[in-house]
Protein backbone atom coordinates (compact mmCIF):
# COMPACT_ATOMS: atom_id res chain seq x y z
CA UNK A 1 0.00 0.00 0.00
CA UNK A 2 1.44 3.34 -1.00
CA UNK A 3 0.58 6.61 0.70
CA UNK A 4 1.89 8.98 -1.96
CA UNK A 5 -0.14 12.01 -2.91
CA UNK A 6 -3.36 13.17 -1.26
CA UNK A 7 -5.79 10.28 -0.80
CA UNK A 8 -9.46 10.80 -1.44
CA UNK A 9 -11.65 10.87 1.66
CA UNK A 10 -13.16 7.49 2.49
CA UNK A 11 -16.94 7.36 2.77
CA UNK A 12 -16.43 5.51 6.08
CA UNK A 13 -14.36 8.26 7.68
CA UNK A 14 -17.24 10.14 9.29
CA UNK A 15 -19.67 7.27 9.84
CA UNK A 16 -20.54 6.01 13.31
CA UNK A 17 -21.93 2.63 14.27
CA UNK A 18 -25.73 2.76 14.23
CA UNK A 19 -27.33 3.34 17.61
CA UNK A 20 -30.42 1.63 18.95
CA UNK A 21 -32.81 3.99 17.15
CA UNK A 22 -31.09 3.51 13.79
CA UNK A 23 -31.02 -0.26 14.18
CA UNK A 24 -34.70 -0.24 15.16
CA UNK A 25 -35.49 1.72 11.99
CA UNK A 26 -33.48 -0.77 9.93
CA UNK A 27 -35.41 -3.62 11.58
CA UNK A 28 -38.77 -1.95 10.83
CA UNK A 29 -37.73 -1.56 7.19
CA UNK A 30 -36.57 -5.20 7.07
CA UNK A 31 -39.87 -6.35 8.60
CA UNK A 32 -41.89 -4.26 6.13
CA UNK A 33 -40.02 -5.92 3.23
CA UNK A 34 -40.97 -9.44 4.36
CA UNK A 35 -43.73 -11.28 2.50
CA UNK A 36 -47.28 -10.41 3.60
CA UNK A 37 -48.04 -14.02 4.57
CA UNK A 38 -45.04 -14.10 6.93
CA UNK A 39 -45.88 -10.74 8.50
CA UNK A 40 -49.46 -11.95 9.01
CA UNK A 41 -48.10 -14.50 11.49
CA UNK A 42 -46.84 -11.59 13.55
CA UNK A 43 -49.82 -9.30 14.06
CA UNK A 44 -48.90 -6.81 16.78
CA UNK A 45 -45.24 -7.87 16.92
CA UNK A 46 -43.00 -5.42 18.77
CA UNK A 47 -39.39 -5.13 17.64
CA UNK A 48 -37.06 -3.87 20.33
CA UNK A 49 -33.33 -3.19 20.08
CA UNK A 50 -31.09 -3.43 23.13
CA UNK A 51 -27.32 -3.33 23.31
CA UNK A 52 -27.03 -6.79 24.90
CA UNK A 53 -29.28 -9.52 26.27
CA UNK A 54 -29.91 -9.44 30.01
CA UNK A 55 -27.88 -11.65 32.34
CA UNK A 56 -31.04 -13.68 32.99
CA UNK A 57 -31.50 -14.38 29.28
CA UNK A 58 -27.83 -15.32 28.88
CA UNK A 59 -28.06 -17.69 31.86
CA UNK A 60 -31.33 -19.23 30.70
CA UNK A 61 -29.93 -19.94 27.24
CA UNK A 62 -26.50 -21.01 28.45
CA UNK A 63 -24.65 -18.37 26.45
CA UNK A 64 -20.96 -18.07 27.23
CA UNK A 65 -20.66 -14.38 26.34
CA UNK A 66 -23.09 -11.52 25.66
CA UNK A 67 -21.96 -11.67 22.00
CA UNK A 68 -23.34 -15.23 21.54
CA UNK A 69 -26.93 -14.09 21.05
CA UNK A 70 -27.97 -11.82 18.17
CA UNK A 71 -31.70 -11.86 18.84
CA UNK A 72 -34.53 -13.47 20.76
CA UNK A 73 -38.26 -14.03 20.22
CA UNK A 74 -40.33 -13.59 23.36
CA UNK A 75 -44.01 -14.43 23.29
CA UNK A 76 -46.58 -17.00 22.32
CA UNK A 77 -46.05 -18.91 19.10
CA UNK A 78 -48.89 -19.87 16.82
CA UNK A 79 -48.81 -23.45 18.05
CA UNK A 80 -49.11 -22.40 21.69
CA UNK A 81 -51.56 -19.53 21.20
CA UNK A 82 -54.77 -21.48 21.86
CA UNK A 83 -53.38 -23.26 24.93
CA UNK A 84 -52.75 -20.11 26.96
CA UNK A 85 -55.24 -17.71 28.48
CA UNK A 86 -55.28 -14.38 26.61
CA UNK A 87 -55.99 -12.14 29.61
CA UNK A 88 -53.12 -9.73 30.27
CA UNK A 89 -50.95 -11.24 27.56
CA UNK A 90 -48.00 -9.13 26.53
CA UNK A 91 -47.42 -8.66 22.79
CA UNK A 92 -45.00 -10.92 20.97
CA UNK A 93 -41.59 -9.27 20.86
CA UNK A 94 -38.37 -9.74 18.97
CA UNK A 95 -35.29 -8.44 20.70
CA UNK A 96 -32.36 -7.55 18.48
CA UNK A 97 -29.07 -7.17 20.29
CA UNK A 98 -27.17 -4.29 18.71
CA UNK A 99 -23.61 -4.93 19.85
CA UNK A 100 -23.56 -8.65 18.97
CA UNK A 101 -25.19 -7.86 15.59
CA UNK A 102 -22.57 -5.19 14.86
CA UNK A 103 -19.80 -7.55 15.93
CA UNK A 104 -21.14 -10.28 13.64
CA UNK A 105 -21.48 -7.77 10.78
CA UNK A 106 -17.88 -6.62 11.21
CA UNK A 107 -16.62 -10.21 10.99
CA UNK A 108 -18.65 -11.33 7.95
CA UNK A 109 -19.16 -10.23 4.39
CA UNK A 110 -22.83 -9.34 4.60
CA UNK A 111 -24.60 -6.01 4.64
CA UNK A 112 -25.98 -4.83 7.95
CA UNK A 113 -29.47 -4.91 6.43
CA UNK A 114 -29.03 -8.56 5.46
CA UNK A 115 -27.83 -9.46 8.96
CA UNK A 116 -30.80 -7.72 10.59
CA UNK A 117 -33.24 -9.37 8.17
CA UNK A 118 -31.69 -12.77 8.83
CA UNK A 119 -31.92 -12.41 12.63
CA UNK A 120 -35.47 -11.09 12.43
CA UNK A 121 -36.69 -13.88 10.14
CA UNK A 122 -34.99 -16.59 12.16
CA UNK A 123 -36.22 -15.39 15.54
CA UNK A 124 -39.80 -15.24 14.28
CA UNK A 125 -39.53 -18.32 12.07
CA UNK A 126 -38.08 -20.70 14.62
CA UNK A 127 -40.73 -19.70 17.13
CA UNK A 128 -43.46 -20.43 14.62
CA UNK A 129 -41.94 -23.76 13.63
CA UNK A 130 -40.67 -22.86 10.16
CA UNK A 131 -37.85 -24.89 8.65
CA UNK A 132 -34.49 -23.38 7.72
CA UNK A 133 -35.44 -23.81 4.04
CA UNK A 134 -38.71 -21.91 4.61
CA UNK A 135 -36.85 -19.08 6.35
CA UNK A 136 -34.21 -18.92 3.62
CA UNK A 137 -36.97 -18.58 1.02
CA UNK A 138 -38.57 -15.77 3.05
CA UNK A 139 -35.25 -13.94 3.28
CA UNK A 140 -34.70 -14.36 -0.48
CA UNK A 141 -38.12 -12.84 -1.20
CA UNK A 142 -37.39 -9.90 1.13
CA UNK A 143 -34.12 -8.95 -0.58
Amino acid sequence: MSFTGVPSKSRWRDLEAPGQDELEQLAREAFAALPDTFRALCAGLVIKVEDFPTDEVLDELGAETPFDLLGLFHGIGRAQGGAVAQTGQMPNMVFLYRRPILDYWAENEETLGDVVTHVLVHEIGHHFGLSDDDMEAIEDRAN
